[in-house]
């Protein structure tokens, strides 16, 4: 898994900035920090997300967390790889015959299940045309859609920590009310703690569950743009068309630095 540095960078800076704040204006700085409020929040959070979807999607959504400082696995490098892979099943066809293209690929398991080894298997089963786009963007679109349920995980998650720091904020004044005693002056030190389950509530929401959630949809998009492209290059194959045709068609939607020149070929 590559790290992204600007997701790393943007983490590290809203950390830091909330850290540098406290710093500067006090020294007590464990008070920022209430296990029970971390566990209401953190625990509310977690439950209406297993509440509102099923708990392998939760669990998927929990990966993504972890998957936000990675780099998209789609960039115009890997768009590039895989249309040149296109490009060499289509030299294959033309030089030999489709049948020698089943022989001549071997997918590994994980690329089997990806949406060009699918491609792969459909153009092998003797799907052409407008009915192989049809069935590709079928394809495309339930890959897409499955995958999405995970960033509305997140961002339901990413509404609820607000909530339920607001619900410990009240929690802790009631609490605060009950044991004053008629003594104000226990409502500053009262009042300090059940106002840091809104504070964590706030920072699970922007910097963790938001960001996360945006992330998924980014990079949806970028595999969905990806399919879009490989469906018009399987589709270009499985009407025979020339491979140098499949390479112009493919330069269309490929960034001017990683388009394919025939004379590098």
């Amino acid at each position: 898994m590559r790290i992204s540095f600007s997701a790393l960078m943007g983490f590290f800076l809203g950390l830091g900035l909330f850290a540098l704040a406290v710093y500067v204006n006090t020294e007590n700085y464990l008070m920022f920090f209430s296990l029970s409020s971390l566990l209401m929040v953190f625990g509310g959070t977690l439950a209406v997300a297993m509440i509102s979807f099923e708990g392998r999607n939760v669990l998927l959504a929990f990966r993504e967390i972890l998957a936000t400082l990675a780099s998209n696995r789609v960039d115009p490098r890997k768009l590039y790889e895989d249309v040149g892979v296109l490009i060499d099943w289509a030299q294959i066809i033309r030089r030999e015959s489709l049948l020698k293209l089943e022989n001549s690929v071997e997918l590994s398991a994980e690329e089997d299940k990806n949406f060009l080894g699918q491609s792969f298997i459909y153009l092998l089963s003797g799907y052409r045309g407008e009915k192989l786009r049809i069935l590709l963007q079928n394809v495309q679109q339930s890959i897409y859609e499955r995958k999405m349920v995970q960033s509305k995980v997140l961002m339901t998650m990413a509404s609820a920590a607000p909530a339920f720091g607001m619900i410990g904020t009240l929690v802790g004044l009631v609490i605060m009310l009950n044991n004053m005693n008629g003594d104000p002056s226990k409502i500053g030190a009262g009042l300090a703690v059940a106002l840091l389950t809104t504070l964590y509530g706030v920072l699970m929401a922007q910097l963790i569950f938001k960001p996360a959630a945006r992330k998924v949809e980014h990079k949806q998009e970028l595999e969905a743009y990806r399919n879009k492209v490989l469906t018009e290059g399987v589709v270009l194959l499985s009407e025979g068309v020339s491979p140098s045709h499949i390479e112009d068609a493919m330069n269309a939607f490929l960034e001017p630095n990683y388009q394919f020149n025939r004379a590098t070929r």
